[in-house]
């Protein structure tokens, strides 16, 4: 047997285990309701959906729904759905949509008619000299909740000593800070109700080790040995190579050099095949344009640094020219930022200089086999050039979120379902490409008191 011992980020480089508790116990699930989701801090919705002031949003997670609430030019309000009197919910928020919006100028509660301003305070009761005096604005006013903006999105926390949303962020808020994620917009979102646990669908994408057994055609383009590494609540991965030659060429980022004798051409036959089966993100229209010109633009025999240098130096004019201005990156954070990044406990960005795709997901009622997955594909658009989007469900299918997340789809569910079997003897996370997992389950334990990564022996 493993001998559980207590494992420090110096020790997520060694061979580890963890138990499959966090996943499957139903017990773990009900724990998390109180240990977990009302201590971290968790990304709601982007700031650009708030359009007026008392503009709203719900979000639940777990037991609890949240309100958040457009209250001037840049500030907002959250607050607990739920109405001090008998505690009917405010805002009727069933598990069956993603969530629900509006503009009130103020919160009536359908049952008995008691009403809350922006700020919460309670503005009428029916009858309130009934109470004889007793009722206090402690007693009537809504329950806050911390409420902060980064990087575009609005952000809650339900504990009232919640650190600041960027401290908890930590060197992940800095490093993305630079590719200015509040100037992007929608490009498209989707969700939809999948049959595993929240956690066996956000480590689907926390690595690039899956590419070779589940991405198998994108072998053709490119090599996907990676690296993943550990920043305190968070981690980062990208694309590693075993020798130096490569490193140098080939970047860790999505946009790099393809598999190939001719650079020109295997730059751009990788960056079509990401964005197409992608669902259409993983890049942009003028990257893969600028790509495609490259056989034209360039001699045969280019070194591959300098074919990535001359592919964003054209890209990078051609969205000038159409009005969308890129953020300028320094070379070391860019090589610092990696592929994508996982944000603690449920999401993860995958960053480009003018795009990102992101997934999150949460937990589907009281079922530890279910949960509700969401990706959604952000870009720079010229003013006033943007789509008009709203969050669609969709079914888990190669039509509806591009092949390569049909492929991800097909391994969650199998996981879920494999994690049960008594011949599953533990799990065994690669030290060197799946170290952010281990990281999040070493942080999971901290919230849980359970299921800390052990030594493998």
């Amino acid at each position: 047997m493993n001998k559980q011992i207590s494992i420090d980020v110096d020790a997520l480089s060694k061979p580890l285990t963890y138990s499959t508790e966090a996943f499957l116990s139903r017990d773990y699930a009900e724990a998390e309701k109180e240990k977990l989701w009302p201590k971290v801090w968790q990304l709601v919705e982007r700031v650009d959906d708030f359009k007026e002031i008392g503009d709203f949003v719900t979000y639940n997670i777990a037991d609890d729904s949240i309100i958040v609430i457009k209250t001037g030019e840049t500030s907002f309000n959250a607050f607990h759905n739920v109405c001090p009197h008998r505690g009917r919910q405010l805002v009727n928020a069933p598990n069956t949509v993603h969530s629900v919006r509006g503009n009130r100028r103020n919160f009536v509660c359908g049952f008995h008619g008691w009403t809350f301003d922006h700020d919460g305070n309670n503005t009428y009761i029916l009858d309130k000299e009934d109470w004889q005096g007793a009722l206090t604005p402690e007693h009537t006013c809504l329950s806050k909740v911390k409420v902060e903006s980064w990087g575009g999105w609005v952000w809650i926390n339900m504990a009232p000593d919640a650190a600041p949303l960027m401290d908890f962020l930590g060197r992940a808020g800095e490093v993305l800070s630079y590719f200015q994620l509040d100037k992007m917009q929608y490009k498209w979102r989707q969700w939809a109700v999948y049959p595993c646990n929240w956690k066996t669908a956000i480590e689907a994408f926390m690595e690039p080790y899956h590419v070779a057994g589940t991405h198998t055609q994108l072998l053709a383009y490119g090599d996907y040995y990676a690296y993943s590494a550990a920043h305190d609540w968070h981690g980062v991965s990208g694309f590693d190579q075993k020798g130096l030659d490569a490193k140098m060429s080939q970047g860790g980022s999505v946009t790099r050099v393809g598999k190939g004798t001719d650079a020109r051409v295997s730059t751009y036959e990788l960056a079509r095949e990401n964005f197409e089966t992608l669902n259409y993100t993983g890049s942009t229209e003028t990257l893969v344009n600028a790509a495609k010109r490259l056989v034209d633009e360039l001699p045969e025999g280019t070194p591959a640094a300098e074919v990535i240098a001359h592919m964003m130096k054209s890209a990078k004019a051609d969205d000038a020219a159409r009005g969308v201005i890129w953020p300028e990156i320094p070379p070391e954070i860019m090589t610092e930022a990696g592929l994508a990044w996982s944000l603690f406990p449920n999401l993860t960005i995958l960053q480009g200089v003018t795009f990102a795709l992101c997934y999150r997901t949460r937990p589907y009622g009281d079922d530890p086999d279910k949960c509700i997955f969401e990706a959604y594909a952000m870009e720079r658009y010229p003013e006033g050039e943007a789509p008009q989007t709203e969050w669609t469900e969709c079914a888990p299918t190669a039509e509806k979120w591009g092949s390569v997340l049909a492929q991800d789809f097909d391994n969650m569910e199998w996981v879920q379902r494999g994690m049960k079997s008594r011949g599953f003897r533990g799990t065994l996370p690669n030290p060197h490409q799946e170290r952010k997992i281990t990281n999040f389950h070493r942080n999971l334990a901290m919230f849980m008191g359970t299921g800390e990564p052990r030594l493998l022996k």
